[in-house]
């Protein structure tokens, strides 16, 4: 397996583990359940000590983790501050100058900065957890082989691809950037599975009939042909009409005769309304999945994007959106 080295990754490897547990102090003020831990939590402070602070209540609990890490793209003034005894690291503490772009130890301070927050967050996955982690082209690259080495090759699901922007920006020098990363990967894969999308109402409606009224239901005409040759599943088929059909040349049927002839019985083979068409299977819509699996790819229409998120906020708190609380450290 590759292995992403950086400097000092053998110093912070085990860093997680000295960090010390912290106590979650409930602010009454601010709560809406009376200071209630066991409800949704909103938690202010650095975030590795937020991580451990977590660790005695929800170990091997939390069924997912959603992330949204400086993307380092040298323009976000970030500042490394984790306190780990290494010359190296030292010096970044000592210097106390954000991480921009003319940082030259940038990508090291930042993988420095995410392998143990990545470790604490393995810990705290369940073991059919998962966990989001969005970023862009800056650190992508160095995220997921970082991931690689901390939840296991085998465990990646999927760097899905977000349609961040809608509009092309022309001004751009190289390419318009319109859409960021999401890096995907479950704690244990053979454990994990993604909840199905609710499938389109509409569009079922407009693809699946019922011709014939069928019993079952409406349904869809499928392709009975394949585009591989089997000698086995290469059989005339003559239809109610009388026609002869044969797979189109270098193609098979779907089926083997037997089970063709089984299907024909069952009233599964659409033959047209003058019985004369070339025939199709009928896919019922009451036996698909009930549901879609995902696509790598979130379309803005479908996940919305950036210029969608800031109109919504407005309507939340008004054309000033919501002003900036200083950063806690991360």
């Amino acid at each position: 397996m590759p292995i992403l080295d950086f400097p000092s990754k053998d110093l912070i490897y085990g860093h997680h583990l000295t960090v010390p547990y912290r106590t979650i102090k409930a602010h009454k003020g601010k709560s809406v359940s009376n200071g209630d831990l066991d409800n949704n939590l909103i938690i202010h402070g650095d975030n590795l000590d937020t991580l451990k602070a977590l660790m005695p209540r929800y170990s091997g609990k939390v069924n997912c983790i959603y992330m949204d890490p400086p993307y380092n793209t040298g323009n976000e003034g970030w500042v490394y501050n984790d306190n780990v005894n290494s010359p190296t690291m030292q010096k970044w503490l000592k210097d106390k100058t954000p991480v921009d772009g003319e940082d030259t130890e940038r990508h090291d301070k930042w993988l420095c900065m995410m392998l143990p927050r990545l470790q604490l967050m393995k810990e705290l996955l369940a073991q059919n957890g998962v966990i989001f982690i969005s970023i862009d082209d800056n650190e992508q690259a160095h995220l997921k082989l970082l991931m690689g080495e901390i939840f296991g090759e085998e465990n990646f699901v999927a760097t899905i691809i977000w349609e961040k922007k809608y509009s092309r920006q022309n001004d751009a020098r190289y390419f318009s950037r319109q859409h960021d990363f999401i890096v995907c990967f479950a704690k244990d894969k053979e454990s994990w599975k993604p909840m199905l999308l609710p499938r389109d109402e509409e569009k079922d409606a407009t693809r699946y009939k019922n011709p014939d009224n069928d019993p079952r239901g409406p349904w869809t005409r499928d392709n009975l042909s394949v585009s591989t040759y089997s000698a086995e599943y290469d059989y005339p088929i003559t239809t109610p009409a009388g026609k002869v059909v044969h797979p189109p040349k270098g193609s098979s049927w779907r089926y083997p005769k037997k089970k063709y002839e089984e299907m024909v019985a069952d009233n599964r083979i659409w033959f047209g309304s003058d019985g004369n068409s070339n025939p199709s299977p009928k896919r019922f819509l009451s036996e698909v999945q009930q549901g879609l699996v995902p696509q790598s790819i979130f379309y803005n229409n479908d996940a919305g994007d950036t210029g969608s998120a800031r109109k919504e906020i407005r309507q939340f708190f008004g054309d000033t959106g919501v002003s900036k609380p200083p950063s806690p450290p991360v």
